[in-house]
Formats: C-alpha cells, structure tokens, sequence
C-alpha cells in the first residue's frame, strides 16, 4: 500500500474553512486526499502547529525546513520521499504518484465549496462559521434542503468516531477482549444503519 504524508504549515485546521474566508486550495486540497483514501492510499496528514514532533522525527522533513524554512511547507512525501514542497498539488499530479487515474469533468463550484464548508463547520464545532457559510449559501441561491443534507452527513460523519470509541470503551470496560473493525468504513451513499459501522 502506498503512503502519502502532507507536513502542513502551521494553521488552525487544515479545512480551509476557519473563520469567515474560505480558503478553495485547502478545501480543495482536502477533498482531494479524502478521493486519495477512497482510492486505497493511506494517507497521513500532519500540523506543524499542532504536531511539531512528527515533524522533528522525519528526517526529510527537518532537512527542508533547516534548508528552506517554513517556504518549504506543505511538503509532501510518497512512500518516505519527498514528491513536492510549497505547494498543494492538484488531484491529477496526486493520482499519477500514486498510480491512479483521476476523473475528468469535475466542477468544484461555489455552490459546493459552501456546502463543503457547512459540513466543515458541523464537524468543527464552529458557530460563526457556520453562520457564516449559510449565509453565504442562501446568497448563490442554494436551497435550504441541500443545506441541511449537508449537515446531515455532516452530523453522521462527526458521530462515528464518538460512537466507536464508546463501544471500545465499554468493551475494554466489560473485560472482553476489544475489537476494531478489519475493513476500512464503507463510503457515504444515502442512510446508513448504525450497526452498519458507517457514519
């Protein structure tokens, strides 16, 4: 399996959503590694802000920055090596290092950077933001009831680890042996039943 690092700059989250400005390369930029995982990648996405010794403990990464600085950031590392740095790439140059063959035709509009960053909101826990983000949703035009499927998978997205980690709770608790899932958590179509291990 392969494995693709990012090694981000220091920054509140790496949503692209924070605050009253969205930032379309870092949601982008998300939405693009969240295609990488679907695809089989494992992907590994780290803050220097928040996580400054997995940064420290990467040799290539310390290297960068002792040479270039912060310019160096993001850098990217494919299976250890570093494949880009002060930049985030486009899907179809993260599709050919890894091996994939990226769809063609997709229109990321303003109208779905704002239901993005609706969902963002929802799953951050930020109320101006998400004020915010609806309001500037009903300016484009768009209806109330794509909003709120939005926070719908939102919600479910954001309850799935809050749920999981209850159940290990109570197994570990019980004194029975705990047990993780042995298959990756099935992409969002439609409703999913709680038992289902989908959000």
């Amino acid at each position: 399996m392969k494995t693709l690092e990012v090694f981000d700059p220091a920054m509140c989250c790496s949503t692209g959503v924070c605050g009253p400005d969205v930032d379309p390369a870092l949601v982008r930029f998300a939405a693009d590694l969240d295609w990488l995982s679907a695809q089989g990648v494992q992907v590994r996405r780290y803050n220097l802000a928040q996580e400054p010794g997995a940064f420290a403990g990467q040799p290539v990464v310390a290297g960068a920055l002792h040479s270039h600085g912060d310019a160096a950031l993001p850098l990217i590392l494919l299976n250890g090596e570093a494949v880009s740095q002060g930049e985030f790439p486009p899907r179809s140059r993260l599709a050919e290092w890894v091996g994939v063959e990226a769809p063609e035709g997709l229109a990321y509009t303003s109208q779905i950077e704002e239901l993005v960053a609706i969902g963002a909101a929802i799953a951050s826990n930020c109320e101006s933001c998400l004020e915010y983000h609806v309001d500037k949703a009903r300016e484009l035009g768009i209806p109330d009831q794509a909003m709120a499927a939005a926070v719908r998978t939102a919600v479910k997205v954001k309850d799935t680890p809050a749920r999981e980690i209850r159940r290990l709770a109570d197994e570990l608790l019980s004194g029975a042996p705990a047990s993780r899932a042995a298959t990756p958590l099935p992409v969002i179509q439609g409703e999913c039943e709680p038992s289902s291990g989908c959000c």
